[in-house]
């Protein structure tokens, strides 16, 4: 029998990461070109940068999630032998796709972060040709992140589910 209290914890903290994740793509850093009182250079201002923060809150989340689940089931290497039949095929399939989707969402929400972090701080200074822009990160990477992250937490508890009904339902063979 699946724990109830490993269901619960698992999905509250994917709650929880998918809400930063939103809440990230919803306060993105936006930069736009300001001059100077003097109007000798122009630099960058940028909005709140609170998005960064709620991208690696949602990362740690859905880390410590993975990582409670992989811990729960032994991530399919350690313990007792699983029932064959189709709760293991099935546990094996949601094992890798749960697999691809977290590590989906972890790069999303790690590469949102870091460069919704990166600020260019001067734009035009001493009549450079090609000055840098105010480039911030792309609408959606955050969404992606909360996308990934969500369907992280519905496979995982799948996984979960399948694999505790293949562990309890095998029986050593009687010679």
């Amino acid at each position: 029998m699946a724990s109830k209290l490993v269901i619960i914890i698992v999905f509250i903290l994917d709650l929880i990461a998918v809400g930063l994740a939103i809440a990230a793509e919803q306060r993105r850093s936006v930069g736009k070109v300001v001059p100077d009182k003097e109007k000798d250079y122009e630099y960058c201002e940028y909005g709140s940068d609170i998005a960064t923060s709620y991208g690696a809150g949602a990362f740690v989340l859905l880390f410590t999630s993975q990582v409670i689940i992989m811990v729960a089931s032994r991530c399919f290497c350690c313990g007792k032998a699983l029932n064959p039949g189709g709760s293991r095929a099935c546990a094996i399939m949601l094992f890798l796709i749960c697999w691809v989707f977290f590590l989906i969402a972890e790069i999303c929400l790690l590469a949102g972060s870091i460069r919704n972090a990166y600020h260019t701080k001067y734009r035009r200074m001493w009549n450079v040709e090609d000055p840098p822009s105010c480039e911030v990160i792309r609408k959606g990477v955050f969404a992606a992140g909360a996308s990934f992250a969500l369907f992280t937490a519905i496979v995982s508890q799948f996984y979960y589910i399948s694999y505790s009904r293949a562990r309890d339902g095998y029986q050593n063979p009687h010679y």
